[in-house]
């Protein structure tokens, strides 16, 4: 979606220095876009997305060598506790869960819709909760929120008639580039996981009232 040919608007707000910034900030390396797309939860029909670490998967799919991205969502509806808002275990980056199990070919086609494979287990998932506890990601739209790749998260469904759209993107150092899977299996596509336009994002202040 960050792509500039796909949408404009969405590129604008992926280098938006106030959002880019921050997440180059935390790595303190210049970055770019590893992946971005739109979450949509509908009123009555979002469905839940299990616990799992982003880096469990982009490390195995995609071959990112290392811990050095960070995640950002960007609050487009109000979302409250009860539609299906993030979840995060706080501090649960600072752990590594390695999860059993093959990867599937083509696992990507099911895995952004219903993650079966690269989840961990509850033994290591109740260890994580009790240490750090489980924190809603609530807000008015506008709201950013950033966190670490190898950060536990997830999401129950949506069953109330209020919807919850979020951007997400996600910033990868610059020097932590993708290499080969290593599942051994040939790469995700190229829109799951950028592997071409690797150059440090050129970062500017989006001028809102031009998209008004």
């Amino acid at each position: 979606m960050h792509n500039s040919e796909i949408s404009p608007c969405f590129s604008e707000v992926a280098a938006d220095q106030r959002i880019a910034g921050m997440a180059a900030q935390i790595i303190d390396d210049e970055v770019y876009v590893h992946q971005s797309r739109v979450n949509l939860k509908p009123g009555f029909a979002g469905k839940e997305f299990y616990w799992h670490s982003d880096f469990e998967t982009w490390h195995v799919e995609d071959g990112m060598p290392r811990m050095r991205a960070v995640s950002c969502s960007l609050l487009l509806t109000e979302n409250y506790n009860f539609n299906g808002p993030l979840m995060l275990i706080p501090g649960s980056h600072q752990q590594f869960v390695s999860c059993e199990g093959e990867t599937p070919d083509n696992h990507y086609q099911k895995s952004l819709r219903r993650q079966e494979y690269g989840v961990p287990d509850q033994e290591s998932l109740a260890r994580l909760a009790e240490d750090g506890g489980i924190v809603n990601v609530v807000g008015p739209p506008g709201t950013i929120v950033l966190f670490d790749c190898n950060t536990m998260h997830g999401s129950n469904g949506n069953i109330t008639p209020f919807r919850r759209s979020n951007l997400f993107f996600v910033f990868n150092s610059l020097a932590n580039r993708l290499v080969e899977p290593f599942c051994g299996k040939i790469p995700r596509p190229e829109f799951i996981a950028n592997r071409t336009a690797v150059a440090p994002l050129a970062m500017r202040e989006l001028n809102v009232q031009s998209h008004a």
